[in-house]
């Protein structure tokens, strides 16, 4: 639902990287976390999350490229599996996509709100789902962004919380790409995730 439509074919754009310290966790003891601009739905990753509503249909922005790369399929999946709680993520396979996983992660409800609460909560929820899966990387859109409305930045900082919270403990996951769709937001991030790693 966040976020705008898939971009080009390469998903190629600027990337940078950045380590936490991740002392729990012994056998991964550090989390990247990229962010980068580009297309979610071509990245190389275990899953890669949709900024989902919470009766799991799939419309425009994030959603729509997902399906439309992916497959109806997906949809029909995540469907099943619904309603699910705002706030609260699923797993469906994902089609055609190079990623093995889509994790719907609900964001909002069917008034199409959301707000801080929402967004950290859904972030942690696919986090956590990602860990339940046993996978290592996860991409995810800025979430609730879009249809949503949810201001840029403050949604970097929610996220980079929920993401640093979930690193902090035991957890499968050793890359978090943060995938952006235009400038303004990659920039918006980059710059979030940067004085936080200034500030850790």
């Amino acid at each position: 639902m966040a976020g705008g439509p898939a971009c080009n074919d390469d998903g190629a754009g600027d990337a940078r990287t950045w380590n936490l310290a991740n002392p729990v966790n012994s056998v991964n003891p550090r989390t990247r976390i990229e962010v980068t601009e580009g297309d979610i739905t071509v990245q190389a990753v275990d899953a890669i999350v949709n900024a989902a509503n919470n009766e799991l249909w799939m419309g425009a922005g994030v959603a729509g490229a997902i399906k439309t790369r992916g497959g109806a399929e997906i949809e029909r999946d995540a469907m099943a599996k619904g309603p699910i709680g705002v706030g609260e993520a699923i797993a469906t396979g994902a089609g055609r996509l190079a990623a093995r996983y889509v994790i719907h992660a609900a964001v909002m409800g069917q008034d199409l709100q959301t707000d801080a609460t929402l967004v950290r909560n859904a972030t942690a929820s696919a986090l956590a789902v990602a860990a339940q899966l046993g996978l290592t990387s996860i991409a995810l859109p800025a979430l609730g962004t879009g249809v949503g409305a949810f201001p840029l930045e403050r949604c970097a900082q929610v996220m980079l919380g929920a993401v640093r919270d979930h690193a902090a403990g035991p957890t499968s996951l050793t890359r978090v790409v943060f995938v952006l769709w235009g400038r303004p937001a990659y920039e918006t991030f980059a710059a979030v995730v940067a004085q936080a790693s200034d500030h850790p």
